[in-house]
């Protein structure tokens, strides 16, 4: 067992999961202390460092790609302040944050975790809910399984001209989380599935306003915006069947066209034999649970046996 107390939080590291606890202190950001406890499987660490400084030194967390929906959503622009796998550390600490660093590093190694993969499903479950923040023009909740924006007088005719709006979750196709920055205003939009028009924040009607003075420091719309991420389909999901649609192992790109001529394709190898096999059985079960239709399930199989 690993440990690590500071005033700004507790990290403990028990060979399996990383338990990070935001401390009590004033100076502990408002997201960190409304996300509360997280529990971070080891097979979400991509790798853990110390940067030691004059007054303080840091310890930070970071994850694989993918499997944290609140890093999702946020994009990389949460500030320092609010970033949950960075801990300050008091310089008399410094050998235990080396020590927590060590014993996180040696664990990733024994257990073989594949670091630099990005997760295929999220290994976390991403903030609890019900949920709501208010913003400029108006209220954004989530229940769970419904998203619904509420306006106030503040709101472009726009917006208040067709009232509430509600989404229900398999009616989103993502959901986009701007931060306010100094005095430039940022937004949580939801994008409804189907082509639509993406207007300006202060006149989409999917778009809630945060008003740049108001809501700089204040990032906790994010959390709704994760929410939301977690129950969505995982990125991988849309990338595997947008692949499987055209033939491909997942991850592949388009495949190079074929020239014409007498000259024929080079044959395949044993190793990639067993790739398209395994991907005619996904195309078989993509189709079986209906992500794919009777007409792109031919077109499918047919690319991956032209490939044989």
């Amino acid at each position: 067992m690993a440990e690590i107390l500071q005033r700004s939080g507790t990290w403990t590291f028990d060979g399996d999961t990383v338990r990070i606890v935001p401390g009590h202190h004033k100076s502990v950001h408002k997201l960190r202390r409304l996300l509360g406890e997280l529990a971070v499987p080891l097979t979400a660490v991509a790798g853990i460092s110390y940067e030691p400084g004059r007054k303080s030194g840091w310890l930070r967390l970071r994850l694989r790609h993918g499997a944290d929906p609140l890093i999702q959503a946020a994009g990389g622009r949460l500030p320092d302040a609010a970033d949950p796998y960075r801990l300050e550390v008091e310089p008399d600490r410094s050998g235990v944050a080396e020590y927590f660093v060590d014993e996180v590093r040696n664990a990733l190694l024994l257990e073989r975790i594949p670091t630099e993969e990005s997760c295929d499903r999220y290994l976390l479950p991403g903030p609890s809910v019900p949920l709501s923040v208010q913003g400029t023009d108006g209220t954004a909740s989530f229940d769970g399984e419904r998203v619904q924006l509420d306006w106030n007088w503040v709101a472009e005719s726009s917006k208040t001209s067709g009232g509430p709006r509600t989404f229900a979750l398999h009616e989103l196709e993502g959901v986009e989380w701007s931060p306010a920055v100094g005095l430039e205003n940022g937004y949580l939009r939801f994008r409804p599935k189907g082509a639509h028009h993406v207007l300006k924040p202060d006149h989409d009607p999917n778009c809630l306003v945060l008003w740049g003075v108001r809501q700089a420091k204040d990032v906790s719309s994010v959390l709704v915006a994760a929410a939301v991420t977690a129950r969505l389909p995982h990125p991988s999901a849309a990338s595997a069947a947008s692949g499987a649609a055209e033939g491909l192992p997942a991850g592949e790109g388009a495949p190079p066209a074929l020239t014409t001529g007498t000259a024929e394709a080079p044959a395949a190898s044993d190793a990639d034999h067993d790739v398209l096999l395994r991907r005619l059985r996904e195309l078989g079960e993509l189709h079986r649970d209906g992500v794919l239709t009777d007409e792109e399930f031919a077109a499918a199989k047919q690319a991956v046996l032209r490939r044989f």
